[in-house]
């Protein structure tokens, strides 16, 4: 690796545009930053041009610059990142399941306009990625639908979403060949979703495999689009459905005992999360639960 102290002399040498400048900034004597430049010319070629009063940079003086400054915005980023002091700066990583994730998207960019130091890094995926993000490290802390086991993991409840049974705006129903005569649309987890909340809605019904089957969709934000037109009906989570634009062209349908999921936030156990990342936490949690779950009748 280049010394520091030779790179120092080459950036501050540029900088100043004269050996006898650097060496006064850099409280060295002018052989001194002359012997630091000579090491990285043996090493990478020629890096300057000598002109009375003036130096120019070869095409090596200029690469060399550039990993200069690179190292620099580096060091920069490394100090962010391990600088805990401030609570509305920095990086937040975060990485969630769609559905929470529309509900929190819109609320991190109201914190990251009023705390402009903040960068909000957030990712949309399924549980088994979640979880492999957060042990790679890649993202600081995750919401899971499932209560992780793995020891590397440390887990708490983040909050609560109910399952819903979303139908077309104007739709009744009252019974199991209501939901027959609508079809179901399916997503991914559609199917594990609908049995568990139609066996709390009708009970003893013959099951989903008994319902039309009216279409797939593999996108959380597009699921109720087909809803909305009339084609069929959906169960999905809460938050998938507040952040629906067209909640005119929709209905919940309502279930007298509701399920609930939990939203599991995850971290890596060894070390506890930065004091931003506490402060955002704090905040989403504070406007989730001051958000009314608004639903049918």
């Amino acid at each position: 690796m280049t010394h520091p102290h030779w790179l120092r002399s080459f950036t501050t040498l540029v900088e100043t545009g004269g050996f006898t400048r650097a060496a006064q900034r850099l409280g060295l004597t002018q052989a001194a930053v002359s012997q630091h430049l000579r090491h990285l010319e043996d090493q990478l070629g020629p890096l300057l041009i000598r002109r009375p009063r003036q130096i120019e940079l070869t095409p090596a003086g200029v690469a060399l610059l550039d990993y200069c400054n690179e190292l620099e915005m580096a060091d920069r980023r490394l100090k962010l990142r391990l600088t805990d002091a401030s609570a509305d700066s920095g990086e937040i990583s975060l990485i969630t399941p769609g559905s929470v994730g529309l509900a929190l998207y819109p609320l991190l960019l109201d914190l990251q306009q009023r705390h402009r130091g903040l960068i909000i890094r957030h990712r949309f995926a399924p549980d088994p990625e979640i979880q492999e993000a957060v042990l790679r490290k890649q993202y600081e802390w995750g919401l899971m639908t499932l209560r992780p086991d793995d020891p590397r993991l440390m887990a708490s409840p983040f909050a609560e979403e109910a399952l819903e049974l979303v139908v077309p705006a104007g739709a009744r129903v009252d019974g199991w060949e209501d939901l027959q005569r609508l079809g179901i649309i399916d997503h991914p987890d559609g199917q594990a979703m609908a049995t568990r909340l139609l066996m709390r809605r009708f009970p003893g019904n013959p099951g989903i495999r008994s319902l039309p089957y009216h279409g797939f969709v593999n996108q959380i934000a597009l699921i109720l689009e087909p809803v909305a037109r009339g084609l069929g009906f959906a169960v999905i989570p809460r938050y998938a459905r507040e952040a629906f634009t067209g909640a005119d062209a929709i209905h919940v349908v309502a279930c007298n005992t509701p399920v609930l999921d939990t939203l599991w936030l995850i971290q890596r156990a060894e070390w506890p999360l930065s004091a931003r990342a506490c402060y955002v936490l704090e905040q989403l949690r504070r406007s989730l639960a001051s958000t009314p779950q608004r639903i049918g009748s």
